[in-house]
């Protein structure tokens, strides 16, 4: 008996799969580029601690929490009880600069731009953060000081 003659022609599978080289190797709806899934693989050993409670009396550390309220973090004291550890981490995954110098104060989450710019997180915290024309926030002034900020520590 003959052996088989192996076919000439190419089956759709096979066209397929040389056409689609073109296509981005990640999933578009979770990631920004092919760097942050990238940054994604790194990061995805984090561990999360889900309850973080502050639970003072009315007595207990009153300058600390005079602080929390004038700053209008009261909201950040009772974290979400569900989070899911994988959307998280897509958040911290796009927000990553990719390019030297480029600052896009938003990330890619499941399809949709979330901002974590000051307005943002004004809104979040429930203070419109109001600055006058040229004044800069806390941390644009601490971040702009020549003595030691360091982005590469604190990240």
């Amino acid at each position: 008996m003959a052996p088989k003659k192996l076919s000439t022609k190419r089956s759709r599978r096979d066209v397929a799969a040389e056409g689609s080289n073109a296509a981005p190797k990640f999933d578009s709806h979770c990631f920004r580029s092919a760097e942050h899934l990238q940054r994604f693989e790194a990061i995805k050993g984090w561990l999360f601690h889900r309850v973080r409670r502050v639970q003072l009396g009315e007595d207990e550390y009153t300058d600390f929490q005079e602080e929390i309220a004038r700053r209008h973090w009261t909201s950040l004291l009772t974290p979400m009880a569900k989070f899911d550890p994988e959307v998280v981490l897509e958040f911290y995954a796009n927000a990553w600069p990719i390019e030297e110098g480029v600052r896009d104060m938003r990330s890619w989450v499941r399809g949709q731009w979330i901002p974590f710019d000051a307005d943002a997180l004004s809104q979040f915290l429930g203070d419109l953060l109001v600055l006058e024309e040229g004044q800069q926030c806390e941390f644009s002034q601490r971040r702009n000081r020549t003595d030691g900020f360091d982005e590469e520590a604190i990240a």
